[in-house]
């Protein structure tokens, strides 16, 4: 279950950082709702991964942690055309979500 809460408070931190940068494009009212959804996801984000931590190594949740926010963050950057979607950039994120399967495989 733990490995679960990681993987969504991962998750999270994707949300929380593409609703910050939300944030930083609206104006007047429309910047409320960013502001809300990342206040929420970044408290639940941060809050799964402290739960996560009870049973698997800091080190290792951590890790994952960012990784699979990392992975999320990018592929929501070039779906909407932030980011290029470039060889390198995709062989490197595929060799992030890879260590992180590979730390789930030795922990």
């Amino acid at each position: 279950m733990s490995w679960l809460i990681l993987i969504l408070s991962g998750a999270l931190e994707a949300v929380w950082a593409a609703a910050l940068h939300r944030t930083s494009q609206a104006t007047g009212r429309r910047r409320v709702l960013p502001m809300v959804v990342f206040l929420v996801s970044v408290i639940a984000s941060t809050g799964g991964l402290a739960i996560a931590m009870q049973s698997i190594p800091t080190g290792t949740a951590y890790a994952v942690w960012v990784g699979v926010g990392v992975v999320l963050t990018s592929a929501y950057a070039i779906i909407t055309k932030v980011e290029r979607a470039t060889a390198g950039r995709l062989l490197l994120l595929a060799g992030l979500a890879a260590c992180v399967v590979g730390l789930k495989v030795v922990a």
